[in-house]
């Protein structure tokens, strides 16, 4: 990664050159774009696999680019079982993901214990930048915050290809 910061997470995206991946830790989350979707989801509404044009979106065409890019694409979520409604809403829209490129899996929170994980969502950049993902209580974004600190790469570089090496890939993971 250049060793400017770039200011936006399309420009993160975009200035990684190997690895981009992301660690979820909460069982919900209460962002102003999901609300929509979420309530929806909640109504009975399903993405239907097939009419892949109803469901693509913006943030799909950037994780296709990227990976295209010859970027990896991971993302790990560490969930509580049974798991909340929010992840099940999360699960049934993951096949989105993976279709556009992006790896997921899900590790359940007990199998967690021996881990040292960091207090925050985050992703990481070519294990050089980090981006914590900050959350309030009620799961709203508090905004996320950009670092370069070694320790706090490497806290995070060990903790997500710990959680990545006990989870479970999607297509396998059962909802509890």
């Amino acid at each position: 990664m250049p060793s400017n910061v770039p200011t936006t997470f399309r420009d993160l995206l975009a200035g990684c050159e190997q690895s981009a991946v992301h660690l979820e830790m909460r069982d919900a989350y209460a962002v102003d774009y999901e609300k929509g979707p979420f309530a929806e989801w909640r109504s009975g509404y399903r993405h239907d696999p097939a009419d892949r044009a109803s469901w693509w979106r913006p943030w799909l065409d950037i994780v296709a680019d990227t990976v295209d890019r010859g970027v990896v694409m991971r993302r790990a979520r560490i969930v509580s079982e049974p798991v909340s409604e929010y992840i099940r809403y999360e699960h049934s829209g993951t096949f989105t993901n993976i279709a556009a490129g992006e790896q997921v899996r899900w590790l359940p929170r007990r199998e967690t214990s021996g881990i040292a994980l960091p207090g925050n969502d985050f992703w990481l950049f070519d294990d050089q930048l980090v981006q914590w993902n900050h959350f309030a209580g009620d799961g709203s974004s508090q905004g996320p915050e950009i670092n370069r600190d070694p320790a706090a790469v490497k806290l995070c570089s060990e903790a997500f290809e710990r959680v990545w090496d006990r989870a479970v890939p999607h297509d396998q993971y059962k909802i509890r």
